[in-house]
C-alpha cells in the first residue's frame, strides 16, 4: 500500500473539527481532514455560539456569514415551573458580540465547509481512523475508506465495506471526533465521568405565535428544561426525561429522528409536547402547531484523563461533555482548536519541543475542573438568592460561557467561580 503523508491529520468533520482544518491551513500548515459519515449533520444538538467562539471565527472572517442566518439573544432566564426566579444578559459581557447566537448546526458546518474548500481542502468523507503507529518524529494513521454494498435479497438492505486500506503519516493528529472518539480510545486515554448520564428528548415545532427574544430554563425539582427561540415562529424544547420502572417515560419510537409523515404520530407528538409543557413550564401559551422533528439524546459530564500525548491530541467532545443547556462542549472546544493549532505550529515552526502541547493539556484541564465543577463549582455570597443558591450545582453547566465569561455570568446570580 503506497503510503500518503500530510503534517496534521484532523480525524471528524463536526465543528470543531472543520475549524480545526481551517485554521492550520491559514496558519501554512499541510493538514487532511477525514470522517467516517458520508456529509456534514443535517440536525443540531448544539444550536448556540457564545460571544467568545463569535470574535474567534470573526478573526477569521466567518463571524458575519453567521450572523446572517442566526438569531441574536441577549437573555438567558431561569424558571421554576411558572416563576421567574434569574437571569443572566450577556450584553453586559461587552465585546463585539454581547449575545448568543441560534443557529442549526447544520447551517455552521456548511459554511465551515466552505470556507475549507475555498482553502483546497476537500473533507474525506466515508474516511474511519482505525488504528495509530507511534513514532519519533509522528505517527502512520491507519485510514478505511468506505463503501456500501446492497445485501440480502427478499429484504435487500445497505452494508458499510472497507474498499482500501491507506496507511497516511503524519506530524500530528487532532482527535476531533465526538464523545466516542476513536482518537482517544487508539491513544489509550481514559476518561473520567463527573455525572450521568442524563436522557434529554428534543422537539421542534411551529407556534402560533412567535417566542420570546431570550433562553428559558426550566429548573423544577428533579430537572432540567429548556426552551429555544428560532426562526420565524419555530421553537425548540429540550426536556430531561425521568427515568420509571419501565424505563424512559417516552416511548422510544416516537423520539427517532426523522420528518413525520403519519398525521396520527404527529398528533400523538403535539399532545406530549403540551402535556409536558403545561407540567413545567405553564407560564409558555404559544400553541404547538406541528411537530416538525425530534430525537433523543444522552449527556455524561465527562473529561478525558490527559488531553493528548506524544503526537496525538484531542479537542472538543472528543475529550470531554457536559449538559446541553450551556452549549459549553462545542464552544470551549471551538476555542481549544484555536489553541492546539496554535501550539502545533510552534512545535512545527518555531521549534518550541513540546511545551505548548504540554501547556495545552495543562489549560484545558484546569478549564474543564471548573466548568464541570471538580475546582469545588459555584460558590455563595451572603446575598445570593435561595433558590439560585441550591440549584446553583445545575445552573453551573447552564451557563453559555467558558473562560473568564464564566466568572462575569455567576457573578450576575451573585455566585463565585
Amino acid at each position: 500500500m503506497q503510503e500518503e503523508q500530510t503534517e496534521v491529520l484532523v480525524v471528524g468533520a463536526g465543528p470543531v473539527g472543520l475549524l480545526a482544518a481551517i485554521l492550520a491551513s491559514e496558519a501554512g500548515l499541510g493538514v487532511r481532514i477525514i470522517d467516517q459519515e458520508a456529509r456534514t449533520t443535517a440536525r443540531s444538538y448544539a444550536c448556540a455560539l457564545h460571544p467568545r467562539t463569535l470574535e474567534l471565527l470573526d478573526e477569521v472572517g466567518l463571524a458575519e456569514p453567521m450572523l446572517h442566518q442566526g438569531r441574536r439573544v441577549e437573555t438567558v432566564a431561569f424558571y421554576d415551573h411558572a416563576a421567574r426566579r434569574a437571569e443572566v444578559n450577556l450584553s453586559k459581557l461587552g465585546g463585539g458580540f454581547p449575545f448568543l447566537l441560534i443557529l442549526p448546526q447544520s447551517a455552521f458546518e456548511e459554511v465551515l465547509e466552505q470556507r475549507l474548500r475555498k482553502a483546497g481542502i476537500s473533507v474525506d468523507w466515508q474516511h474511519r481512523f482505525a488504528g495509530v503507529q507511534e513514532h519519533a518524529d509522528g505517527v502512520i494513521a491507519d485510514v478505511e475508506e468506505l463503501g456500501g454494498t446492497g445485501t440480502g435479497y427478499i429484504v435487500p438492505h445497505w452494508e458499510t465495506v472497507v474498499k482500501r486500506r491507506i496507511p497516511l503519516r503524519a506530524r500530528y493528529v487532532i482527535g476531533a471526533d465526538g464523545h466516542g472518539s476513536l482518537v482517544r480510545h487508539r491513544l489509550g486515554i481514559a476518561s473520567t465521568r463527573v455525572a450521568g448520564p442524563h436522557f434529554f428528548a428534543a422537539y421542534e415545532f411551529e407556534a402560533d405565535a412567535p417566542p420570546e427574544p431570550e433562553v428559558r430554563v426550566v429548573l423544577d425539582d428533579s430537572t432540567t428544561n429548556v426552551l429555544w427561540p428560532l426562526a420565524a415562529n419555530k421553537c425548540r424544547w429540550t426536556f430531561q426525561l425521568v427515568k420509571t420502572a419501565g424505563g424512559i417515560e417516552f416511548p422510544e419510537k416516537d423520539r427517532r429522528p426523522v420528518r413525520f409523515a403519519q398525521p396520527q404520530v404527529d398528533e400523538e407528538l403535539r399532545e406530549y409536547v403540551e402535556l409536558v409543557v403545561r407540567q413545567r413550564a405553564s407560564w409558555f401559551s404559544a400553541g404547538v402547531k406541528r411537530i416538525t422533528w425530534c430525537t433523543d439524546v444522552a449527556f455524561e459530564h465527562r473529561v478525558a484523563n490527559h488531553f493528548g500525548r506524544g503526537h496525538g491530541w484531542l479537542a472538543g467532545d472528543a475529550a470531554h461533555q457536559t449538559g446541553p443547556v450551556g452549549v459549553q462542549s462545542m464552544n470551549v472546544g471551538l476555542a481549544e482548536a484555536a489553541a492546539l493549532v496554535g501550539a502545533i505550529k510552534k512545535t512545527l515552526r518555531e521549534h518550541a519541543l513540546t511545551a505548548p502541547l504540554e501547556a495545552y493539556d495543562q489549560e484545558r484541564q484546569e478549564e474543564w475542573r471548573r466548568l464541570l465543577g471538580l475546582a469545588g463549582g459555584l460558590k455563595t455570597r451572603a446575598q445570593t438568592d435561595p433558590w439560585v443558591a441550591e440549584r446553583r450545582e445545575r445552573m453551573l453547566p447552564c451557563l453559555p460561557a467558558g473562560a473568564a465569561d464564566l466568572g462575569r455570568l455567576a457573578t450576575q446570580l451573585q455566585l463565585d467561580v
